[in-house]
């Protein structure tokens, strides 16, 4: 099935920024999930991620077909797919992608603000004593020190792939 939208839940942006990026280039409307889209409409669904769970999937779940599920998260762009799966039970021929968006801080409010200072030093703290470290390492050390934006469009190329196949 053909999605007629890309609906997306944002917490800092990044998911925004990528949602608007992706109707940019499809030409598809795009919606907050807490916009009035037509219940059963076949969409891309699209959320930030927390811990491997997308938001908002299993509210959009209910009231949408989803056609194709993005997790947005400060983890490399494709990285984080086995985790979607095993954090949201998405049915098994659901195609599902991952984007690396970013981490911003001041964006966050509440619980969200706590949880991602705390882990921030945390794993920061792990990843800077650790000598021998990746690039996707020294990347996430980067955002989680100084914060950062990594939205990129062409980070979309394997949505849009799967796009023109359907």
């Amino acid at each position: 099935m053909k999605p007629t939208a890309i609906v997306y839940t944002s917490n800092a942006g990044h998911t925004a920024e990528y949602a608007a990026l992706l109707g940019e280039k499809t030409g598809l409307p795009v919606y907050a999930l807490s916009e009035n889209v037509a219940v059963g409409s076949p969409v891309i669904y699209m959320g930030w991620l927390m811990a491997g769970k997308v938001q908002g999937y299993k509210k959009a779940e209910k009231k949408y077909k989803i056609c194709a599920l993005c997790g947005v998260g400060m983890g490399a762009t494709g990285s984080q797919t086995e985790d979607v799966k095993k954090a949201n039970t998405p049915p098994k021929d659901l195609p599902i992608f991952t984007l690396q968006g970013g981490f911003d801080i001041t964006k966050l409010h509440g619980i969200y603000k706590f949880m991602m200072n705390v882990m921030a030093k945390t794993a920061g703290k792990s990843l800077a004593e650790k000598n021998d470290r990746t690039p996707e390492e020294d990347d996430m050390l980067s955002l989680l020190r100084d914060g950062g934006n990594r939205v990129n469009a062409d980070s979309l190329s394997c949505i849009l792939d799967w796009l023109k196949e359907q």
